[in-house]
């Protein structure tokens, strides 16, 4: 079983293991149900998903019917006004035939003009704090990509007091020392308020190249290789009150889910360094190089 920790200061002891629900959105619901039923397994009890994950939501609800009352249940918005986000969160709660959600983040708040927007009079912080106060959400976090993803949530955090935050997290983002720098101030910040904290991009390996044959079920190259694989994840496991929320790839859920619920052991930098140098392991965001993400629907 994958070990439970505080999902912050929300009072729910969440599975370090977050189902990223994207990996639904192109799914069959027969496939869908299938991976699901995979999750009781190990334990996992928090599901991530958004309005833009294709049909995620939609195969998520028959599973929900079920056992809503069994999962920490987060969804998404990418609207930056109040008008947009308060309607797509309404729609996401009838797609995934609840009443209500446990919590809705604003989805990948990296730009100044969106901050702005979002975050200002009018904006979709305002109508997510009034779908709190009327009970459709108990909390309310905020996600981003890109290298500027940790400033951008330090910023937002003195804004705004948010419940959760989440951003990549693995050993090439964390060679960046700019990142690097960003990172740690704010994993105090988060530790000091009790603000959980999710990271995404764990098995990156590199951005998708014109000459790779594999099939593509995320929009970046994933570790598959088992050892590989199992250092990523305890690269991150290691470091207190993180949570990995797993691949948008379900071919590799169940191989990270196995990595995840074995003894944790902190990988040498070494190690990480000759995996990245044998398997080509590169950052996918350099800070004004590539801070954009390629979009697809179930992108994590």
């Amino acid at each position: 079983m994958i070990t439970k920790i505080p999902f912050g200061r929300t009072g729910h002891e969440s599975s370090r293991a977050i189902f990223g629900a994207a990996a639904l959105g192109a799914m069959s619901q027969e496939r869908a149900d299938k991976v699901l039923a995979e999750l009781p397994r190990f334990g996992l009890n928090h599901i991530d998903v958004a309005a833009s994950y294709g049909d995620a939501e939609l195969r998520l609800r028959p599973w929900l019917a079920t056992h809503r009352s069994e999962v920490f249940l987060a969804t998404k918005t990418e609207y930056r006004t109040g008008a947009g986000a308060g309607a797509q969160l309404r729609a996401s709660l009838e797609r995934m035939g609840v009443d209500q959600i446990d919590m809705i983040q604003m989805h990948n708040l990296t730009k100044d003009e969106e901050w702005q927007v979002a975050m200002g009079p009018g904006g979709a912080l305002e109508a997510l704090i009034q779908a709190r106060d009327e009970g459709l959400v108990r909390f309310i976090g905020v996600t981003g990509h890109g290298t500027y993803a940790p400033a951008m949530h330090v910023r937002s955090l003195e804004t705004f007091d948010f419940d959760s935050i989440l951003v990549p997290y693995n050993f090439s983002m964390m060679s960046q020392p700019a990142y690097a720098a960003d990172f740690e101030q704010l994993y105090e910040l988060c530790a000091a308020r009790g603000v959980a904290m999710q990271t995404i991009k764990s098995i990156a390996l590199r951005r998708w190249q014109d000459s790779d044959t594999d099939k593509k079920f995320s929009w970046y190259r994933p570790i598959r290789e088992p050892e590989p694989m199992k250092r990523a994840v305890d690269f991150v496991l290691s470091r207190p009150n993180l949570f990995l929320n797993t691949s948008s790839d379900a071919t590799l859920l169940l191989p990270l889910l196995e990595a995840m619920a074995a003894p944790v052991e902190a990988p040498s930098d070494e190690a990480l360094r000759a995996d990245a140098e044998r398997l080509g392991i590169e950052a996918l965001f350099e800070r004004d190089v590539s801070d954009d993400v390629i979009i697809q629907k179930q992108a994590g």
